[in-house]
C-alpha cells in the first residue's frame, strides 16, 4: 500500500515528505526537496537516542506551511511518552524547519537529536521517467561539513551547471558529511529547539547566485507569505452557497492556484505552474487553459502569462526543440538535462494547440478586462501565432491543423491535450500514422480566427485582415463539418490521419468542439447526448475515451479515465449551445468528485462508472494539486451561473443543477468594476442581479 505523503509549497518549490516529516527515496515516491526542475535534499531522516519518530497528528496550516507532532518509537508504547517533537515546516524562498522536543517528565533528561542529510541533485524530468531506477546518472556530490558555522553544504557542478543546498543550524551541532547530530539536555517540562534553514542556491556565470541576483525574485521573497495568501484570496470573489461545502471547496481551489504561481528567471511577474509533483514548471497549455478558466477569479494570472508566452514565442526553425516561427511554448524547464540537451531542452515546442489557444486568451481576456493596451501591445505576437496556423500548422496543405514532431529521438508523440503516446486511437485500437489532425486543435484554430478578426477589426485597425480571417474560419467550419462528421455514428471522428482517414473513436474531445463553437448547429444536440451518455459519462464526469471500444481502459489517461479540466471546457461549450441540463449534470459530478475526495483536486481519476466503485478512484500517476484542476472548478462555478461579459457589463444567466439550493458570487471583477451574481436550482427557481461599483 502506497504511503501517504506530505507536501508544501511554495511558486514551483516544493517539498514532499512521508506522514512523519522524512524524506528517503524509493523508486516508487517522488519525495524531496525541488526547485527549478532540480532535487536538493533527497534524505532528512530525524531521530532520537537512535529512534525514528512516529506521527501522532498533522497540522497542514498553509500550503507552505505545516506541522507533524511526533514521538519516539512504536505504536505499542508511546502513548504514556515523556517526550514528543514538533516539527513546524514552512518553504519560501527556503526550507525551512524548526525542531521542537519536550520534556513532559518531572526530571530532566538528555537526548541525541540527529538530523541525517543527503542529496542527489536529481533532475525532476529523470526522476518523472524513473531514469534514476533503470539507468542512473552519476553524479559526484561534493560534501563540505562546518561544526563551527552549524553547516554543512552538498554541491553538485557540472561544466556551467552548479547547484548546491546549504543547511544551517541555529543550535550548536556535531556536523559531519551525512548530517548534524545535537547532544541536548531538557529541564524538567523544558523544551529544546532549532532551526534548520536549507538554502537552494542555482549558479550561473561566474557563480552567481541566479535567484538573489535578481530583482524580482528578491521582491517576491520579501513578501510575508501570509499576508500575500490573504491579499489573493480577498481580491477573489466571495462565494456564498447553501451546498454544503461548496465554499470550501471553492476556497481550498483558490488556495491551490495561489499555491502554483512562481516567478521564472529573469522574469518579472508571477505565472502559474502545471501542478505536483512531475510539472512544477512552466508548461504554456497547462498556464493558458488555467488562465481561461480563472479570468472570472483571478484575471491578473493572465497578463503575466501572455507576457511570457509572447516573450518565449518561436522565432526560427528548430527541430532540436520542435520550434518555428509564431509557435508558444509547450514548457519551459530548467533541470540538468535540458541544460545540456539530453531531453527536450529548457525551451520546448511541441505542442499544436498552444499557439491558437493564445490568441483565444488574448481576446477573452479583453472581454473580460477592456485592457486594450495588453492588445496592442502584443499585437505582432499575435499576428505571428495566426500565422503559425497556416503556415506551419497545415503540414498537408489540406486546410487542417495538424502535428510531427520535428525532433524524432525525444520530442513528444502527440502534440494535443491528449499527449500519451497512445491517445490517438480508432474503436478497434488502429493508430494513424503522421502527421495527424485532432478534432479540438481545429475547433481552437476556428476560434482564433474568428477572434483574431474582432481583434484586428476593433483594435488593431486591419479589417481587410479581419474579413480574410472571418472568411477563413467559416470555410474551415464548413470543411470540418463535411470531414470530420461521422453520420452512421452521429459524433466527430478523434482525428484524421495524413491522407484524411478518419479515426472514428468516441472522445471527449467532441466536448471541446461545443466550447469552440464549430460544431454545426444541427449536430450539436448529438454531440450533447454522447457526452452525457453511458458511454462517455462515468457519474463523476466525461471520460476521455467511450466504454465499449476495444483501447477504452478506465484508467487509461487519454483511454478512459476523467479530467476535471477536460470537463470544464465541455460544460462551458454544452451552455455555449444551450445544453443547460447537460452542463450541470457534467459539473455537479465533478463537484461531488471534488467534494468526496476533499482537499485538492487531482489530475485525473479513473473513469470507472460511479455505481461500480461509489467512490472517485484516485490514480498513482495523477498529479495534485493542478493548476486547471483547480481552475477547472472556479471554470465551471462561472459556467453554472452563466457568467459572460458582453460590452461593459457582466451577463448572468444561472443554470445550477437540482440540490445546489442558492448560490451568491459576490465582487466579480472586469471592466464593469465589481459585480454580483445570484442562482437558485430549478427546485427553487432562478434568478439573478448584478451590482456595479
Amino acid at each position: 500500500m502506497r504511503q501517504e505523503l506530505v507536501h508544501v509549497i511554495a511558486g514551483n518549490a516544493f517539498a514532499i515528505s512521508d506522514a512523519q516529516g522524512d524524506v528517503e527515496v524509493n523508486p516508487d515516491d517522488p519525495v524531496g526537496l525541488f526547485s527549478f526542475d532540480t532535487r536538493f535534499l533527497s534524505r532528512w531522516l530525524l531521530s532520537v537516542d537512535g529512534e525514528r519518530l512516529n506521527a501522532l497528528s498533522r497540522d497542514n496550516m498553509t500550503y507552505f506551511e505545516t506541522r507533524f507532532f511526533l514521538v519516539p518509537g512504536t505504536a505499542s508504547h508511546y502513548v504514556d511518552a515523556d517526550v514528543s517533537v514538533i516539527r513546524h515546516r514552512s518553504l519560501d524562498d527556503s526550507f525551512n524547519e524548526r525542531i521542537t522536543v519536550l520534556n513532559h517528565s518531572a526530571q530532566p533528561v538528555e537526548f541525541t537529536v540527529r538530523m541525517e542529510m543527503g542529496n542527489d541533485f536529481a533532475d525532476v524530468a529523470d526522476l518523472a521517467s524513473a531514469v534514476d531506477v533503470q539507468n542512473p546518472r552519476h553524479r559526484v556530490v561534493e560534501v563540505t561539513a562546518d561544526s563551527a558555522r552549524r553547516q554543512l553544504l552538498l554541491r553538485y557542478e557540472r561544466e556551467r551547471f552548479v547547484r548546491e543546498t546549504t543547511v544551517r543550524s541555529t543550535a550548536p551541532a556535531d556536523v559531519d558529511e551525512r548530517g548534524m547530530t545535537f547532544r541536548i539536555r531538557i529541564a524538567p517540562e523544558g523544551t529544546w529547539e532549532t532551526d534548520l534553514h536549507v538554502a537552494m542556491t542555482i549558479r550561473g556565470e561566474g557563480g552567481r547566485d541566479l535567484r538573489s541576483d535578481l530583482e524580482s525574485h528578491r521582491q517576491h521573497v520579501r513578501r510575508d507569505m501570509r499576508e500575500d495568501l490573504a491579499d489573493w484570496l480577498d481580491r477573489a470573489p466571495q462565494l456564498v452557497a447553501e451546498r454544503d461545502g461548496l465554499e470550501e471547496t471553492y476556497q481550498g481551489s483558490l488556495a491551490d492556484l495561489a499555491a502554483l504561481r512562481y516567478v521564472p528567471l529573469a522574469y518579472s511577474a508571477r505565472v502559474p505552474v502545471g501542478g505536483l509533483p512531475w510539472a512544477m514548471a512552466f508548461c504554456g497549455r497547462d498556464s493558458i487553459i488555467t488562465c481561461l478558466q480563472t479570468l472570472a477569479f483571478t484575471p491578473e494570472l493572465t497578463p503575466a502569462t501572455l507576457r511570457m508566452l509572447a516573450l518565449l514565442q518561436g522565432g526560427q526553425l528548430d527541430d532540436e526543440h520542435d520550434e518555428e516561427p509564431g509557435k508558444i511554448l509547450a514548457q519551459l524547464r530548467y533541470g540538468e538535462s535540458a541544460a545540456f540537451g539530453e531531453r527536450p531542452s529548457a525551451l520546448y515546442y511541441g505542442a499544436a494547440d498552444t499557439t491558437p489557444l493564445f490568441v483565444v486568451l488574448l481576446d477573452e481576456y479583453e472581454r473580460w478586462s477592456g485592457d486594450a493596451d495588453l492588445v496592442h501591445e502584443l499585437r505582432h505576437p499575435a499576428r505571428m501565432a495566426l500565422d503559425w496556423i497556416d503556415e506551419f500548422g497545415d503540414l498537408t496543405g489540406d486546410g487542417y491543423v495538424r502535428y510531427q514532431r520535428r525532433n524524432e529521438r525525444r520530442g513528444a508523440v502527440n502534440q494535443s491535450w491528449r499527449d500519451s503516446g497512445d491517445a490517438i486511437t480508432d474503436v478497434d485500437g488502429w493508430q494513424p500514422e503522421f502527421p495527424r489532425a485532432t478534432c479540438e486543435l481545429q475547433g481552437y484554430a476556428y476560434d482564433a480566427k474568428r477572434r483574431g478578426a474582432r481583434l484586428a477589426r476593433e483594435f488593431w485597425g486591419d479589417p481587410a485582415y479581419a474579413d480574410r480571417l472571418e472568411r477563413e474560419a467559416a470555410e474551415l467550419k464548413e470543411r470540418f463539418n463535411r470531414d470530420f462528421w461521422l453520420p452512421h455514428r452521429e459524433y466527430y471522428a478523434v482525428a484524421l490521419g495524413p491522407h484524411g482517414e478518419p479515426v472514428d473513436a468516441l472522445s471527449s474531445s467532441i466536448g471541446h468542439l461545443l466550447w469552440s463553437g464549430i460544431v454545426a448547429d444541427d449536430h450539436a444536440e448529438a454531440v450533447a447526448e454522447h457526452l452525457v451518455g453511458p458511454r462517455l459519462f462515468s457519474g463523476w464526469g466525461v471520460r476521455t475515451f467511450a466504454a465499449g471500444q476495444r483501447p477504452y481502459n478506465p484508467v487509461g489517461s487519454h483511454l478512459g479515465a476523467v479530467w476535471p479540466s477536460d470537463n470544464a471546457l465541455i460544460a462551458a461549450g454544452l451552455r455555449h449551445y444551450r445544453f443547460d441540463a447537460q452542463a450541470a449534470r457534467i459539473a455537479d459530478g465533478i463537484f461531488d468528485m471534488a467534494q468526496t475526495l476533499g482537499g485538492a483536486v487531482p489530475e485525473l481519476i479513473a473513469g470507472y462508472d460511479r455505481s461500480l466503485t461509489k467512490y472517485p478512484v484516485q490514480l498513482p500517476s495523477a498529479g495534485r494539486p493542478q493548476s486547471w484542476s483547480s481552475g477547472a472548478l472556479l471554470m465551471l462555478l462561472g459556467t453554472l451561473l452563466g457568467l459572460r461579459p458582453t460590452g461593459d457589463n457582466l451577463l448572468v444567466n444561472p443554470a445550477l443543477p437540482e440540490g445546489f439550493g442558492r448560490i451568491e458570487l459576490l465582487d466579480i471583477p472586469g471592466r464593469w468594476g465589481h459585480s454580483d451574481a445570484y442562482g437558485r436550482d430549478r427546485s427553487a427557481g432562478r434568478g439573478h442581479r448584478s451590482r456595479l461599483r
